[in-house]
């Protein structure tokens, strides 16, 4: 039997499967504060190179990086109620000032505050204060601001990189003169998404409306872009909100119009976060471990020596260090190869495991026949073919080569995600396919709350997005109520 790297595999048990990858990758752990995590070096270099990949994006339509409290008066969140309602069950408080000592040494809160602060489980209402102060004229807009931060949101079931007590995001937040401009703001930054998953993560994802039942508290219409997962569960990994100007009266963003009279700033806000990882876990990963796309991963190529005997170390060695070197002079994506050589005193089958669990996209063995041949040992990650070239060859290639792993690896998320998709036109079609298989199921539907609340407790499944590119002219009815629409949705159980 093939041995694999992971236990257990994803057929098997795919929640416990997506563990052992963060485990086996070394990716992140969980702390002593119970939802909360540590992202350790490997991990945390896929999140700096999503970073500055998005950084640029935003900052080419305009965007510049500010930063904002992490404490917020709770007086902000009462503004804004429907903000405050849906946000209240997962607010942590702060209470107290300090702590002091009792009686027998305990450590305990002292000096209440006037009034509790939350930490921030996202920022609309603490920028819109500031929004309110820096904007005076319509000559100030737009605002077009982004923060890199974390945020707390207290969940009571969690899980690495897909739902934590504390994760890390970035959050953009805009004003506009119209409604028009910031309406179209939210669809540009959703785009804005959708480009990075799909040309940097490799990963097609769906644009769409969220329902009314599924949108952002507060928001006047979200947008969100959404991916299918290997167990053909779907995940939100990014949305975008028009926020009208609900934010703008409750924080009273308010300017002097081309007019001469006052009038309230139409907003919007979006944001993506380290969720991105565990997507790109479950999107790619197989029984083996980590599989990392080649714009995102930290390394693009490990050389590993093989030395058999310690007369040939310095040699190989040399030759390994000469291959880096020539190899470092290649740009892919607007950056340098990264080449990292791998010379700890470990077996050389173990050093080779933990590259693959890490998900490298090539692997390079040198040995002394390859010295001697001018040649090169090559693992690809990706399909775990291995293959042996001359050096110059393998050389002139490894752009071409980056390149096919990258779209390939689109191409096999996108072969997947078609082909757990079904298009439903019953009820009972619909209630078969989530008795069975499951994945994305695409109706036709009017748009019933009642029904949505239904097939949650029915099946545990919600609309994920109605889609963008699917309204039109064309009228069917409804699957369940038989009412004309021409709203397409798609349904699917979710992360």
């Amino acid at each position: 039997m093939k041995k694999f790297g992971i236990t257990p595999l994803r057929s098997e048990n795919f929640p416990e499967w997506y563990q052992q990858v963060i485990k086996e990758a070394d990716l992140a752990e969980n702390s002593d504060v119970r939802g909360c995590m540590v992202i350790k070096p490997w991990g945390y270099a896929i999140w700096e190179n999503m970073q500055r990949i998005l950084d640029d994006m935003f900052k080419k339509t305009g965007h510049q990086n500010a930063y904002f409290p992490l404490f917020i008066p709770l007086k902000y969140l009462e503004s804004e109620a429907a903000h405050i309602e849906g946000f209240a069950k997962e607010c942590a408080v702060v209470t107290h000032t300090r702590l002091q000592a009792d009686n027998q040494g305990k450590l305990i809160p002292a000096s209440p505050l006037e009034e509790p602060l939350i930490v921030r489980p996202t920022s609309e209402t603490i920028v819109g204060e500031s929004f309110s102060r820096w904007i005076h004229s319509y000559r100030d807009l737009p605002i077009l601001i982004n923060q890199w931060a974390n945020v707390v949101r207290w969940e009571m079931r969690t899980r690495l990189f897909l739902r934590t007590s504390e994760f890390l995001w970035q959050e953009g937040h805009t004003a506009h003169e119209t409604s028009t401009e910031a309406e179209a703001e939210a669809e540009k930054m959703l785009e804005c998404y959708r480009e990075f998953a799909e040309n940097n993560m490799a990963i097609p994802v769906l644009c769409g409306e969220k329902t009314e039942m599924e949108r952002f508290p507060g928001a006047v219409k979200t947008l969100c872009i959404e991916a299918m997962m290997q167990d053909r569960k779907s995940l939100q990994a990014g949305t975008s909100h028009f926020l009208g100007q609900n934010f703008s009266k409750a924080s009273n963003i308010q300017f002097v119009g081309r007019n001469g009279e006052y009038q309230y700033a139409w907003t919007s806000s979006w944001g993506v976060s380290t969720r991105l990882i565990g997507g790109l876990i479950m999107t790619h990963s197989d029984d083996d471990g980590l599989i990392l796309p080649p714009r995102l991963t930290p390394q693009h190529i490990v050389v590993l020596p093989v030395i058999h005997h310690e007369k040939d170390e310095n040699a190989i060695w040399e030759y390994c260090v000469q291959i880096r070197t020539q190899i470092e002079k290649i740009y892919y994506s607007d950056c340098s190869i990264k080449v990292h050589i791998d010379g700890r005193d470990l077996n050389g089958g173990a050093k080779k495991w933990e590259w693959i669990k890490k998900g490298v996209p090539l692997i390079l063995e040198i040995g002394p026949r390859d010295r001697e041949k001018h040649t090169v040992s090559v693992l690809r990650r990706y399909s775990m073919e291995k293959y042996t070239l001359p050096i110059e060859e393998f050389i002139q290639s490894l752009s071409q080569e980056l390149i096919q792993i990258q779209s390939g690896m689109l191409e096999r998320a996108r072969a997947f995600r078609e082909q757990s998709t079904q298009q439903i036109t019953s009820e009972e079609e619909f209630d078969k396919f989530f008795e069975t298989q499951g994945g994305y199921a695409v109706t036709f539907f009017a748009g019933d709350r009642t029904i949505e609340k239904n097939m949650k407790e029915k099946f545990n499944v919600t609309v994920r997005c109605i889609l963008s590119n699917e309204t039109g002219e064309k009228v069917e009815n409804c699957i369940f109520t038989g009412r004309p629409t021409q709203q397409k949705v798609v349904w699917a159980k979710s992360y």
